[in-house]
């Protein structure tokens, strides 16, 4: 099924699409999804992001409020994958209940791994990525590859026989 054709194009919906298709896939091979693979399909799904195109560039922008960068990982997998992910974990749960007698009332804070991967379009220039993190928001910027040059009409010269 092209999912392109029913108005449903976007990453979001492409992830989900390629989760679906691997299942499917997995199920007539008469075997259910690994651990692994349903661990990254939930921090695909948990994982919201926010993508703008500009003229010269692709930018994606993700909330991950209270992580440090060095929590955080940006790759380019398979040449035009972009992968953001991390892990956001408990501060000193333990060393606080069993010192002071602290013990959580509710918890509701997502902690876990988190992954969003992108298939970046054929123009994105996978040398030239940054990411930023400020304020709990981390931007990734992909610049665009210059548009080609258009061919100029090659003018062959006619010769007087």
């Amino acid at each position: 099924m092209d999912i392109s054709l029913m108005g449903f194009d976007t990453p979001f919906f492409r992830n989900l699409h390629h989760i679906l298709e691997a299942t499917e896939d997995k199920k007539s091979a008469n075997s259910e999804p690994t651990r692994a693979y349903v661990r990254d399909a939930r921090a695909m799904a948990a994982t919201p992001a926010d993508v703008k195109e500009y003229p010269t560039s692709y930018v994606f922008i993700v909330d991950m409020p209270g992580l440090k960068s060095g929590d955080i990982k940006v790759q380019v997998e398979e040449e035009n994958v972009l992968v953001i992910s991390g892990e956001r974990k408990r501060e000193n749960d333990e060393a606080d209940e069993k010192e002071s007698g602290v013990k959580y009332v509710r918890m509701e804070r997502r902690i876990g791994k988190f992954m969003r991967k992108f298939a970046l379009p054929e123009n994105a220039n996978v040398d030239k990525i940054s990411a930023i993190c400020q304020d709990g928001v981390l931007t990734v910027t992909v610049e665009k590859l210059p548009p080609p040059e258009p061919k100029k009409p090659k003018t062959i010269e006619v010769k007087v026989a």
